[in-house]
């Protein structure tokens, strides 16, 4: 192949790399969001960008997925023809075959303009699931696999009772109800209309109508703890765009003379309900599920537990002490005990699951937290300075909000100087306690207060209810930490752990996307953030751990006082035959000792327009797709990082030869650090140089980092008589380089 042909092919190839991930594979939805153990069963997936969709992944062991039918909205010709044939069919007055014929092509353009309203739900695949019967119970994540890559993950769960569904709201009377018998799993969703709202909105040519209500009959006996548990919004915590908003699922129990039981539209902080009822006599009773608005979309899927199932309200303490056993008290319902032990012996500190079996029925799991601390016990009367309870640091406290408006007050000697981090851990650990924290000295002057502390680490909280304080002590003297509920609020769930010490400092990281698809050969950007502990401000280098060959990771370090980084990855030669699974660690050293964390894979969410959230995923995963030309080594010549004086410029040359038959090289930076920008560019022998230029005006300090540089050329293709003359001339893209790790100096 000649050189500017191989130009030409490989701009052709490279065109669609800038938008792999931008318009790689999405998901919106999965319905039923699960199944039973040893059952098969058909799911319909619901997203954009999906087309000739090829494959299914799930994560874990026992799960087999296949794909077998796509489908996408009637393009406009398919259905200005269908208008075009409901006229000739009208032409033929009150035919009852043509009129037949014009409802259904009606129902067909009404589904299809409907789904083109959603475009980020209008392609669907259905996908055959076979659970294997011993396949671990419990939420699993499912994705989409494409010639573009692999999708986002959403929630996929592997039960253990009956499966039931509900009928088909498009061929179902308004009023029908769903016979179940318990226990069982229900699925259903909440979708725009019954048949007759369906046909309703044909008629008037609505785009929308109001969601439909579900109905489950049951039979159970006088006697019985009913609980039932929705799963909505944990099933699909954002949706795919903003309209017309939340899933916000209500939920009620009736008896057969239609008198409601038992109501509920969140359980606590979490938006999804939960009811519990018990049964007064033995017969029919209903349950029903709705939008709390009486919206409708096909994203709205829940999935339901209804029976005597066990359900674990709250534990007391709400975490342990590493190598050690910990003997826990739970509330809740239908629970087989009202204690556990939880053997810590060889857990490393971190947060665990806990939960109770019954029978064949598992309750809800609850969070556990294991530190490496001491460990006490809170002890009543504490709720003033006078009677506050003395500890010795470092310490972690159990204690709980026992009544509306307690104070809990723990005393502590302190000197001057001293650095002391007091922490609530409750929201996180599932406590309905909205917490506040206050510290003040024996004089009552109040050195520090907090009431609500951000923590990113928490990816799902829309309430960060939990307080931080890290304050220097300003003399010698007693101290004393109050603790409080924001709400006056108080009762026997209302638990906390509370740590007080000198500061840990320590990090977490999330690495985003948590799909990372490119074509074969290019570079792809992601994003590292630090969430530092505590005042660690240090540098955390980075790298990819035993990672498939082909496979590098590029750029710098996470600067010292920086919370996030931009790297490329650049993926293999050749393609993938399957998704790959990274991993990607990094290493600071905090108080002379060298600690490792894994990256925990995420994707960047938002909610209500502004707020963003870190969600995390179970597995990072990589594509190499489609097969391009045989593509030059592309280097980056000279060390890193590259040196650019404060006011002043810096070089950076490129190895590509095949950029020699350019015309024109541009290169572009990518969300760059203000200040810093490309101030030229040119060919050269070996490829291309650019300069990178410092506006000491806008650069305060040092500033170290990572350069993301998207690169494109232009030439003239081969004189077409066809062809203006002011349009001959082409821009190619040609992807992104490797990260470029840099630092301002002085001049």
């Amino acid at each position: 192949m000649k050189l500017g042909r191989w130009v030409l092919a490989l701009s052709l190839t490279m065109i669609p790399v800038l938008h792999a991930q931008q318009n790689g594979p999405h998901i919106g939805f999965v319905y039923p969001a699960g199944g039973r153990q040893g059952d098969t069963f058909e799911v319909e997936v619901g997203g954009q960008f999906l087309d000739n969709v090829a494959n299914a992944f799930v994560s874990g062991t026992g799960i087999q997925a296949k794909v077998i039918e796509f489908t996408r909205p009637l393009p406009g010709r398919q259905i200005t023809e269908l208008r075009d044939r409901i006229q000739e069919l009208q032409k033929k007055g009150r035919d009852p075959a043509a009129m037949r014929e014009i409802m259904q092509i009606r129902e067909k353009i009404a589904a299809s303009v409907n789904r083109n309203a959603n475009p980020a739900l209008s392609q669907r695949v259905t996908v055959r699931v076979t659970v294997a019967a011993d396949a671990e119970p419990g939420e699993r994540e499912l994705r989409m696999g494409t010639p573009l890559g692999v999708s986002n993950p959403l929630v996929f769960c592997v039960g253990r009772l009956p499966e039931f569904r509900e009928r088909d709201p498009k061929n179902r009377p308004a009023d029908t109800v769903t016979d179940i018998t318990l226990p069982a799993s229900v699925n259903g969703r909440i979708i725009p209309g019954s048949v007759g709202q369906y046909r309703l909105m044909v008629r008037q040519q609505q785009p929308y109508v109001p969601g439909d209500v579900d109905r489950y009959r049951f039979h159970v006996h006088r006697g019985q703890h009913l609980v039932v548990a929705v799963a909505a919004r944990e099933l699909i915590p954002y949706l795919a765009d903003a309209v017309p908003g939340w899933f916000q699922a209500v939920a009620a129990a009736y008896d057969a003379e239609g008198h409601e039981l038992a109501y509920d539209d969140d359980y606590r902080f979490h938006p999804d309900p939960i009811l519990h009822y018990d049964i007064p006599r033995d017969g029919d009773y209903l349950l029903e599920i709705r939008d709390a608005l009486y919206r409708g979309r096909e994203d709205f899927v829940y999935r339901i537990t209804i029976g005597e199932s066990p359900f674990v309200t709250g534990i007391f303490p709400l975490g342990g002490r590493a190598g050690t056993r910990t003997r826990i008290e739970l509330k809740g319902w239908n629970l087989p005990a009202d204690t556990i032990t939880m053997d810590a012996t060889d857990k490393a500190p971190g947060i665990y699951p806990v939960s109770v079996q019954s029978s064949e029925q598992v309750s809800n799991r609850v969070p556990f937290q294991v530190d490496t601390l001491p460990e006490c016990f809170e002890k009543e009367p504490n709720n003033s300075e006078k009677k506050s309870q003395p500890v010795t640091l470092p310490t972690i406290v159990n204690g709980r909000i026992d009544q509306p408006g307690d104070w809990d007050v723990f005393s502590f000697k302190g000197h001057a100087g001293d650095r002391i981090v007091a922490k609530v851990y409750a929201r996180r650990l599932d406590s309905p306690l909205d917490s506040v924290l206050e510290l003040t000295d024996a004089a009552g002057r109040q050195p520090a207060f907090n009431d609500d502390y951000e923590d990113k680490g928490a990816g799902l909280e829309t309430h960060h209810a939990d307080s931080y304080l890290n304050v220097t002590l300003p003399e010698d003297g007693t101290y004393y930490v109050r603790l409080g509920d924001a709400q006056h609020k108080g009762g026997s769930q209302y638990a906390y752990r509370l740590r007080i010490s000198a500061p840990r400092p320590d990090f977490e990281l999330r690495l985003v996307p948590s799909a990372i698809n490119a074509l074969v050969g290019p570079t792809v950007p992601i994003t590292i953030y630090g969430l530092r502990k505590d005042g660690f401000s240090g540098e955390i280098a980075l790298a990819l751990k035993d990672a498939p060959q082909g496979y590098t990771l590029s750029g710098g370090p996470l600067p010292a006082d920086k919370d996030k980084v931009q790297l490329t990855l650049t993926v293999p030669a050749g393609p993938s035959k399957e998704p790959v699974s990274l991993s990607l660690e990094g290493r600071a050293t905090i108080e002379g000792k060298e600690i490792v964390h894994a990256a925990v894979p995420a994707d960047d969410m938002m909610q209500a327009f502004a707020y963003r959230h870190l969600v995390a995923a179970k597995e990072l995963i990589a594509t190499a797709t489609g097969r391009g030309p045989n593509q030059t080594a592309l280097r980056i010549l000279g060390g890193q990082p590259v040196k650019i004086p404060a006011g002043g410029t810096a070089r950076v040359q490129i190895a590509m030869p095949a950029l020699r038959m350019l015309e024109k090289v541009q290169f572009d930076l990518s969300d760059p650090p203000e200040g810093i920008s490309v101030k030229e560019a040119s060919l050269t022998q070996q490829g291309a140089e650019f300069v990178l230029e410092c506006d000491a005006a806008k650069v305060k300090g040092s500033l170290k980092g990572n350069l993301i540089v998207n690169i494109s050329g232009e030439r003239t293709p081969p004189p077409n008589a066809s062809t203006p003359p002011n349009t001959r001339r082409q821009r190619i893209p040609l992807g992104t380089l490797p990260a470029i790790a840099f630092e301002i100096v002085k001049p």
